[in-house]
């Protein structure tokens, strides 16, 4: 099954493994204009400046305090050195930080800077969902911005395991224990609130696919992650306490973009690009080099060097070896600058 990770970005994503279950009797319709009064106020605009990459990613987030704590998807924030965000509610625009992500399950908190009497959402509790519940999935459909998007359904599966792969970095994630819904999801609204017919938060929008038309008539199948899921690593995220999928804080930095078209079957991670000012250009590779291991562990895949980076911290000295086009090897210590998030 092909579908997208629902950012600016589009992405593949592959059904591995689920419980997928069709409900042959729905519950009566969401009503949407109750529900849109009470979560339009708390929902934000997420505009992220992928300034290294020269791009942009749009999304959505979900406001949970009112002094600008927000709940938003990884992707929507990955690469990214500045995040702008417009308060739907306010209509206000804040400079946002990435407080910290959590790759593996697609989490990320952002703080948003000198925020007060933001609107927040009522949140739901994701255990109690059942196949055939009504819900609306809402957000910055298209990255255009203005009135949130809205699109009502129900709930078709829970415990849904799926295979992302992002055709821009080149990287994958697998997502596991998602909420599938046949609302149309569509590019813009990562990050933003699955809601119940009461309006409360049950869980977040993560990735849409269109295989749902051949088999149901159904525009396309929505995943979201369980709401108490993502609240679960925000409080971590909160809390200061990194582990091995969640990092808090600056994200380390060797200074390369990677190639999108990698040699397939062979060894390490190619670069496209040597960023000016950064380690890498310092220790004198080239675009095209290729990197063969980070502080002893060896890479075969942009996913591989992506994970162990988030593992490293800026400031640290580690070694790191590559091959030139030439195919001779290197070795050096690098230290780390600060990057881009996660």
């Amino acid at each position: 099954m092909r579908s997208a990770l629902i950012g600016a970005a589009v992405v593949g994503v592959i059904a591995v493994g689920a419980n997928y279950v069709t409900h042959t009797s729905p519950k009566a319709p969401i009503n949407v204009t109750t529900v849109v009064h009470r979560v339009n106020p708390a929902i934000v605009d997420v505009n992220s400046d992928l300034g290294f990459s020269e791009g942009g990613a749009a999304g959505t987030g979900i406001v949970l305090t009112a002094t600008g704590e927000v709940l938003t998807n990884n992707h929507v924030v990955a690469g990214s050195t500045s995040v702008k965000v417009v308060d739907v509610g306010n209509g206000r625009t804040y400079t946002a930080t990435v407080v910290g992500t959590d790759r593996a399950d697609d989490v990320a908190v952002l703080q948003l800077q000198n925020a007060s009497g933001l609107s927040t959402v009522s949140v739901g509790d994701s255990s109690r969902v059942a196949v055939g519940d009504s819900v609306a999935a809402f957000g910055n459909a298209g990255g255009v911005g203005g009135t949130p998007s809205v699109a009502s359904g129900h709930v078709t599966g829970l415990g849904q395991s799926i295979t992302a792969f992002d055709d821009v970095t080149q990287t994958s994630e697998n997502l596991d224990g998602l909420i599938q819904t046949d609302a149309a999801i569509q590019p813009g609204d990562s990050g933003g609130p699955l809601v119940d017919a009461g309006g409360s938060v049950i869980g977040m929008d993560t990735a849409a696919s269109a295989r749902a038309r051949a088999r149901s008539g159904a525009a396309t199948d929505g995943f979201a992650i369980p709401i108490n899921r993502a609240l679960q690593i925000a409080n971590q995220i909160e809390q200061g306490t990194s582990s091995g999928n969640v990092h808090v804080g600056p994200v380390a930095f060797l200074g390369v973009q990677i190639a999108i078209d990698q040699n397939g079957g062979s060894p390490g991670v190619v670069i496209s690009e040597v960023i000016d000012g950064q380690p890498a250009q310092a220790l004198g590779m080239q675009p095209t080099d290729v990197i063969l291991s980070v502080d002893g562990v060896v890479v075969s895949t942009p996913t591989q060097l992506t994970a162990e980076m988030g593992r490293l911290r800026p400031g640290q000295t580690v070694q790191l070896t590559w091959m030139d086009t030439n195919g001779h090897h290197h070795g050096s210590s690098i230290t780390l600058a600060s990057g881009p998030a996660a």
